[in-house]
């Protein structure tokens, strides 16, 4: 019996390919350093498991809303009114097991074959994914190291058709741990607000930023009402199992979402919302300091890859992620990064991992200790120097 056709455009993510890879060479006794996987390293804050423990001692174990717990739904309002600056109300919140719902079910609602929807890449590959699944056409949007990774507002323009449904924004990014400034989103913003499109701001890493805060789409006048914005407990949080996202969205889409929710897994874990109640109400001491380390991790890995031989690094703005230009090394990214993995124990991923215009890139996630850091910085600086001379 065969897969259904529709399956043949649907991608995973290189992470957990890699992870195999990985643990296959652990399990020959090899030391390998992970840099792979997107996940911070630092243990869900003690306030927020106490409070999951609660409410299953308090029976939140049942069916719960479709569209999320009333009381979260009003936490998050609360919370990404204030963020951001702008007016949320709890009727246009849903909360999903993850992030990746708000990709998935407003990307299957809006998109169908013969529209266009434009993403940034290189970039999350589910994005690519979940549009070419619906049959749309994906229009890829190249991030340009030379402006911080930020957009070619001119490309961008001249992607823009008729046919154009959707367009994915991504800050602070991942791969490229961009952050795309105020005046750029302003400048896309103009080009698409009296258009018959969506916006779908992914800012799950809202919180994680080390200079200037990012600037959210939503702030401008008029761009709310027709934008789906995509935050979630994971990375702010550390909660990355607790599967825990949420959306901010037009209600007829928020509608429309919730409809495919029914259909596919009915609503998010009931105690796993009680303890986000708490992880946005409570002390945000933990998210503080779990940011300001990965500030310092930032400085030594962007300034370690700039003293490898055929690397270097831009900084970054926000997330956990490097990811250095090693197009000097002359090395095709897929076969760096398995010489990196094989010769050097260090587990990263290609930029190719993230799309075509990934090319000449890796991408490490600095969510490891800081002493691990240095460990691979210094085992690929010895690779390097190898291979190079």
């Amino acid at each position: 019996m065969k897969l259904s056709s529709r399956l043949n455009d649907v991608r995973g993510e290189g992470a957990f390919d890699v992870l195999v890879k990985a643990r296959a060479l652990e399990a020959q006794g090899r030391s390998i350093i992970h840099m792979e996987i997107g996940e911070p390293d630092f243990p869900t804050a003690k306030h927020i498991i106490e409070a999951g423990k609660r409410a299953l001692d308090d029976g939140w174990t049942k069916y719960g809303p479709t569209q999320g717990d009333p009381e979260l739904r009003d936490a998050i309002a609360e919370v990404v009114s204030k963020q951001r600056g702008i007016e949320v109300s709890p009727d246009n919140v849903v909360v999903t097991p993850g992030g990746k719902p708000i990709l998935f079910f407003p990307i299957l609602a809006l998109l169908e074959p013969g529209d266009e929807a434009l993403y940034p890449n290189p970039g999350f590959p589910i994005y690519e994914s979940m549009i070419r699944f619906t049959g749309a056409t994906p229009v890829p949007m190249p991030l340009v190291e030379s402006r911080g990774f930020s957009l070619d507002l001119d490309q961008v323009r001249d992607k823009i058709s008729d046919r154009t449904k959707l367009l994915i924004l991504n800050s602070p990014q991942n791969p490229t741990g961009g952050v795309i400034p105020e005046e750029d989103i302003r400048a896309i913003a103009e080009m698409v607000r009296d258009r018959d499109l969506i916006v779908l701001a992914d800012e799950v890493y809202s919180r994680i930023y080390f200079d200037e805060k990012p600037f959210s789409i939503t702030q401008i006048d008029g761009m709310l009402e027709k934008t789906i914005l995509l935050d979630g407990f994971s990375k702010t949080f550390s909660m990355t199992g607790w599967r825990m996202g949420y959306g901010v969205m037009p209600k007829f889409l928020l509608d429309a979402v919730c409809l495919l929710m029914v259909n596919c897994n009915s609503h998010t874990s009931s105690f796993s919302q009680r303890a986000g109640i708490e992880a946005l109400r409570g002390p945000q001491d933990a998210v503080d300091e779990m940011v300001a380390e990965f500030a310092r991790r930032r400085d030594v890995i962007v300034s370690g890859f700039n003293n490898i031989p055929g690397f270097s690094c831009a900084s970054t703005g926000g997330a956990f992620y490097a990811f250095p230009n090693t197009s000097k090394t002359g090395i095709k990214s897929e076969d760096l990064e398995s010489r990196v993995l094989n010769e050097a124990g260090v587990a990263c991923l290609s930029g190719t991992s993230f799309g075509a215009y990934g090319e000449g890139y890796l991408r490490f996630s600095y969510a490891t200790a800081l002493g691990e850091i240095k460990e691979a910085l210094e085992r690929i600086d010895t690779m390097m120097r190898k291979i190079l001379g």
